[in-house]
């Protein structure tokens, strides 16, 4: 298959590019460097000629609600739109899970991503996943001040990002799948107790406290547990222990 990937450069991107390629399917990566603009739709209709499916794996640099929410849904319209006309199978998009339990910040603009998508005329597949293992390390980087890292309190199921990249190769290519799946890790855990073991393992920051931050509109969805997964979730791994020893050799 050709298969198109948005956001070819980001996390699960690469990694849904090296799964397809290693299959050996014909991969066309699109990203805002490589000249096509998906907000847009600059240089889209192009990228997307004698393309089979495509994969969205596209991030937004915002949390800001009203802003979050534009970009995906616009994304959205404008890819169903040259999408159909490219003469495109199936799209496959990586959402959240629970993200339909939230109102406000990236979780929102997944909830209007997922429902754009579902509005155009090309059929849509979404995976939506856990927090990746490689979260931790991205909220010791947002939350550290002065050697020290406020994790804001969060149940998840963290999951590798080549584990969700896996499943997203697989459902796109698939020629019947269902239309809504969910991907978590083996184990429930604690955010800021994952992230602590990340600081100890490489050094920094010297202290993890976890908190409760109330002016997080999401804050308790986020620690009544609104990001598990449900009962038919596929559970895979490796758990966060093999990740972090593969990660951060002892």
């Amino acid at each position: 298959m050709r298969i198109a990937v948005i956001g070819a450069s980001g996390r699960i991107g690469r990694e849904v590019i090296d799964v397809l390629k290693n299959q050996g399917h014909e991969v066309v990566a699109i990203t805002r460097s490589g000249g096509v603009d998906v907000y847009t739709g600059d240089g889209l209709a192009q990228a997307l000629a004698g393309v089979d499916a495509v994969v969205d794996a596209v991030n937004a640099s915002t949390t800001d609600t009203d802003a979050v929410t534009d970009y995906f849904r616009t994304i959205a319209h404008t890819v169903q739109r040259d999408a159909a006309a490219a003469g495109v199978r199936r799209i496959a998009v990586v959402s959240i899970i629970g993200t339909d339990r939230f109102t406000a910040g990236h979780y929102a603009g997944k909830v209007a991503h997922e429902l754009a998508y579902r509005e155009g005329p090309v059929p849509v597949r979404v995976l939506r996943a856990a927090q990746f293992h490689e979260f931790t390390e991205m909220m010791l980087e947002w939350t550290t001040r002065d050697d020290v890292a406020y994790v804001p309190r969060t149940r998840t199921q963290l999951v590798a990002a080549r584990t969700v990249a896996e499943r997203l190769a697989e459902l796109i290519v698939a020629d019947t799948a269902p239309d809504l799946i969910e991907v978590a890790g083996p184990e429930e855990l604690n955010l800021a107790a994952a992230a602590a073991k990340v600081a100890a393992r490489r050094g920094n920051p010297a202290r993890v406290e976890e908190i409760l931050d109330t002016t997080d509109p999401n804050h308790e969805q986020q620690a009544d547990g609104a990001l598990l997964p449900g009962p038919a979730a596929i559970i895979a791994g490796p758990t966060f222990d093999e990740w972090l020893d593969q990660r951060y050799p002892a």
